[in-house]
């Protein structure tokens, strides 16, 4: 017995010993590398199950899939209805107010003689929306946007399309809403709803496609409901953490008052989240714009139905007016979106209706003056053709220009950086074995919050190496490795000079914002235009789309050090740059590594986009599932792409919180 405890101790002596050479600064992150400089080390005798498992002997995870998706599909319900019957009866259930708003923006109903509202009344109400909301520059960008889509030759498209976005924001918004009201009150459904949302929130835009097209068809409607479905999970989210963030003295004072459950939520908790509800619905909007260009492949009409058919044809002139109709569009609904969410409850002055409601006396004028004009001349009802105006030779006079005169040195640059760069490193990350890759971000798992997150990580690796897609995933990884790398590049130095006066970061924030709205397709235009397809020209479009985060946190990172700090260390006689490199910048880095987050997540997305110029990724594998609607294939594509994401969200996230908790900052 004796002996049996000198040796039970001996073992928990020695794992104490273990865990504490694990956590020592200067010698655990060297142990994090042990396993996988190892694996490395033995790669020549590993077998090859161990460095890229066959497709052969795959788990069938896509398969499975199939089976399920072929039951839901085939499987008479109560020997009534399948699944496909129901999601079908919602589809058209949703027709419905998508041809009743349709009608209304542009195709008017014909059957009862009614026409669609005039242009010049649409673009007249935009501008005093916006003038309620903000003012006469809200107003003159709002109503500039809509005479842009009448004049400029795309109003029945942009009509189309903002169609979509108005039936599916709301309902996107109201289902959000719901699932977060629940997952506020209900602890288990909760703690269900996380990491649901964090794998939806993962998933690339045409994961969700697949299903939709197979259990509803290739139609408008069914761009509508995969617009919706991407649309529902940042609403969730905003809306759990609006009503987790009420303070309990709100709620304090709610049950005083004598609140029953419904009145505290929707009297108390739902007003006082209301800046996180808000917030809500301007990303539902914008995710809807996002996703209604992509949804054009399961047939959702409008700019992106045309903008893809462009691009497709290489009509890259027409692509890109095209392009500025959608962009002004997302700028318009956004900043729109964006006052409303701002706007706070105003005292009515006393008087006359007219002075009371002056918005809504604007308003009716100019519905009257605009049904006159309507009758007056069909040019106020909808522009004809030959009235408009198309910039498309301009832009491809500017296609043709680059491509004659800019194409030797951009083929030199194109074509070194294929040679010198891209290739080696595609060849490094195709050459690391996947039991390699797992160890290590088991490691660092294991380094920075025990086994619990060690598992996960090595967990989200096996499963991308077990489905047989390892080598397409290196492709992918090292795309947004290399387009991560260009961003911080340059992406660093602007976030930190912008950091230095207000006027920088208000300048170079509005251009973040507005980078931001752009649909993700647009990138494409440009680097078509510079580098043809291929490689280089899919990451230029990473790097431009991902780059926004990088220079947002690390602005934020930055004007966020306490004052205090900063004149502490000017007192202790600091220059600016020993400032900024030995305080600012230690103190910014958790905020800056949540950017190299959210860029590297922003690549994700980017790169399955710009499969549709010519990778060999994982995004080539989800447009060929696409193509032969296999949702085994899409689905599992997709949680591949998601569990890249997933894996360095939770390293940076774990990694970040424990820095902030260590530097007195959370």
């Amino acid at each position: 017995m004796a002996a049996e405890r000198t040796l039970g101790g001996s073992i928990a002596g020695s794992v104490a010993a273990t865990r504490r050479l694990w956590r020592t600064p200067g010698v655990g992150p060297l142990l994090v590398l042990v396993p996988f400089v190892a694996l490395l080390a033995l790669k020549p005798i590993l077998p090859e199950a161990g460095i890229v498992w066959p497709r052969d002997i795959a788990v069938p995870f896509i398969d499975w899939i199939n089976v399920v998706v072929d039951v839901f599909h085939k499987h008479e319900i109560f020997g009534v209805f399948t699944v496909k019957d129901v999601t079908r009866a919602i589809a058209f259930g949703i027709e419905w107010p998508l041809d009743i708003v349709h009608g209304l923006l542009a195709g008017g109903f014909r059957s009862i003689g009614i026409p669609a509202i005039p242009w010049v009344m649409i673009a007249g109400l935009a501008a005093v929306f916006g003038w309620w909301l903000k003012g006469w520059r809200l107003a003159l960008l709002a109503g500039g946007c809509i005479v842009y889509f009448a004049v400029f030759g795309k109003w029945s498209l942009s009509m189309t399309t903002l169609s979509v976005v108005l039936v599916a924001a709301p309902i996107a918004a109201a289902v959000g809403l719901a699932l977060g009201v629940v997952g506020a009150k209900s602890r288990p459904f909760e703690r269900a709803l996380w990491p649901l949302l964090n794998v939806m929130q993962s998933l690339p835009h045409f994961s969700y496609l697949i299903p939709v097209a197979l259990f509803i068809g290739v139609s408008h409607r069914a761009g509508a409901i995969a617009t919706i479905l991407f649309a529902i999970p940042p609403m969730t989210r905003l809306t759990l953490l609006g009503l987790k963030g009420v303070s309990e003295e709100v709620r304090e004072a709610g049950v005083m008052a004598g609140c029953t459950r419904w009145q505290m939520l929707f009297r108390v908790e739902i007003p006082a989240a209301r800046d996180s509800l808000m917030l809500g619905v301007n990303q539902v909007i914008m995710q809807c714009l996002a996703m209604v260009v992509i949804a054009s492949f399961v047939g959702a009409k409008g700019l992106g139905q045309d903008l893809l058919f462009r691009l497709q044809s290489l009509r890259l002139g027409q692509a890109l007016e095209n392009g500025v109709a959608v962009v002004l569009m997302a700028v318009m609904l956004d900043r729109l979106s964006r006052a409303l969410s701002e706007k706070q409850p105003e005292r009515r002055p006393d008087g006359p209706f007219w002075r009371v409601h002056p918005y809504l006396m604007v308003a009716a004028l100019i519905i009257v003056v605009s049904i006159v004009l309507s009758l007056l001349t069909p040019y106020a009802q909808t522009l004809p053709k030959n009235a408009t105006i198309t910039t498309a030779p301009f832009w491809d006079m500017v296609v043709e220009f680059i491509t004659f005169t800019l194409y030797d040195p951009l083929s030199v640059i194109r074509d070194g950086l294929l040679v010198h760069v891209l290739i080696p490193l595609r060849t490094g990350f195709q050459w690391m074995p996947w039991i390699a890759v797992a160890s290590l971000a088991g490691a660092i798992g294991w380094r920075l919050a025990g086994p619990r997150l060690a598992a996960t990580a090595a967990g989200f690796v096996c499963f991308i190496a077990l489905t047989g897609f390892w080598e397409r995933a290196s492709i992918t990884a090292y795309m947004v490795f290399f387009a991560l790398i260009l961003c911080l590049i340059f992406g660093l130095p602007l976030g930190i000079w912008a950091s230095k006066t207000a006027g920088r970061t208000r300048f170079v924030q509005l251009l973040c914002d507005t980078f931001q709205t752009f649909p993700s397709f647009i990138y494409l235009i440009p680097v078509i235009m510079l580098f043809q397809v291929g490689d280089v020209a899919a990451i230029t479009a990473i790097v431009i789309y991902a780059a926004i985060p990088i220079v947002r946190y690390t602005i934020f990172g930055l004007r966020g050090v306490p004052n205090e700090t900063i004149e502490a260390a000017i007192t202790a006689g600091c220059t600016p740059r020993q400032i900024l490199w030995k305080v600012r910048m230690p103190l910014a880095f958790p905020e800056i590594m949540l950017g190299v987050n959210q860029t590297i997540m922003f690549g994700l997305f980017m790169v399955i986009i710009a499969a549709f110029i010519g990778t060999k990724d994982l995004g080539q594998e989800i447009f060929r599932a696409l193509t032969f609607a296999d949702a085994g294939k899409g689905l599992v594509i997709g949680l591949c792409v998601a569990f890249i994401g997933l894996t360095v969200d939770r390293l940076v996230v774990e990694w970040s919180e424990q820095r902030r908790r260590q530097l007195g900052l959370a």
